[in-house]
């Protein structure tokens, strides 16, 4: 068997239930892009999207074959999102880099404008990817299209360097967790926790950056 066969192919057991393996490679990718997030490392993007193709093929069910019942079309369609706002992001951030920026992105806090955009475009996208995932089906689709727009939001966040984006994370797992544990899918519930206790931490690192960076340039005005 071929490598791409066996990834595609290949399930262990986990709490008596079978359990992808692309599922947990996937989520391993999202961890390794959240860990370059953190450190403001372009490469963040790229490992991301990687992490992005694995776990869409394995919410969708009625695409691909997988060891569950049910099928999560606001995981699966958050992917497709986060590979798109990943492009954004990653030119943003390579953009920065070779301005002679030093870093990728400098962490800042969103203005308020910004935040009252950020909330009701949050409002806007639950409100149609509720309705939309309700009419594909999907499992749990109130809790789902929390997850889809929390995602979208936090993902967009960290593009633009707001150091907010880690708390609408955390939100974001204090749902899914329950959601995937009763769906069966366990690599992915167990990696919102670790994600959930990761975005803590990052949170705190962006927050000191930014005090740090602001103290040491107080002159520079932010563009939104």
């Amino acid at each position: 068997m071929n490598p791409i066969n066996w990834l595609l192919t290949s399930q262990v057991t986990i709490a008596g239930s079978p359990v992808l393996v692309r599922e947990i490679v996937g989520n391993v990718f999202g961890l390794a892009s959240a860990l370059f997030g953190m450190r403001r490392l372009v490469a963040a993007w790229p490992v991301g999207i990687v992490g992005n193709v694995l776990l869409f093929t394995v919410f969708v069910g009625g695409i691909f074959d997988t060891p569950q019942d049910k099928d999560l079309w606001g995981q699966a369609g958050r992917q497709v999102f986060f590979a798109l706002i990943s492009l954004y992001g990653w030119y943003r951030w390579y953009q920065t880099r070779h301005q002679g920026a030093g870093q990728a992105v400098q962490p800042r806090w969103a203005t308020t404008r910004e935040r009252l955009e950020l909330l009701g475009i949050g409002v806007v996208l639950y409100a149609i990817a509720y309705f939309v995932l309700k009419a594909l089906g999907s499992w749990g689709p109130q809790w789902d299209a929390w997850i889809l727009t929390g995602s979208i939001l936090a993902t967009y966040g960290m593009a633009r360097g707001f150091v907010e984006f880690w708390l609408i994370w955390v939100a974001v797992d204090v749902v899914g967790v329950p959601l995937l544990v009763q769906a069966k899918f366990y690599p992915s519930a167990t990696m919102y926790v670790v994600y959930g206790l990761f975005c803590v931490l990052g949170f705190a690192s962006w927050w000191k950056i930014q005090n740090r960076e602001r103290a040491a340039t107080p002159e520079a005005v932010v563009v939104g």
